[in-house]
């Protein structure tokens, strides 16, 4: 949609979409073959993707948290989630 509002032809503007997102199943299907490589460096890889995730909460809501009448509410709500969290981590295993 964004593509088509830009002044793309339907047809481009699908292929484009597509071809977007035709690196999700080329890279599935890398993994299902290289799976005796990829199992062991799962842990590895999982911890990279919880701290982009991790980036992306810090670096984006967190500013956002501090504006507005009731700033102290986000933080004081992100602590106690994150204390739950670990919390659930230990007990849990």
């Amino acid at each position: 949609m964004p593509l088509k509002m830009q002044g793309l032809s339907k047809p481009k503007a699908f292929l484009y979409g597509v071809l977007s997102g035709i690196v999700e199943p080329i890279s599935a299907g890398l993994t299902v073959a290289l799976i005796g490589i990829v199992v062991p460096l799962l842990p590895y890889l999982l911890s990279f993707a919880a701290g982009a995730m991790i980036y992306v909460i810090i670096e984006e809501l967190v500013p956002q948290m501090h504006t507005g009448q009731k700033s102290n509410l986000g933080v004081i709500s992100v602590t106690i989630g994150f204390a739950i969290m670990m919390i659930l981590d230990i007990a849990l295993g």
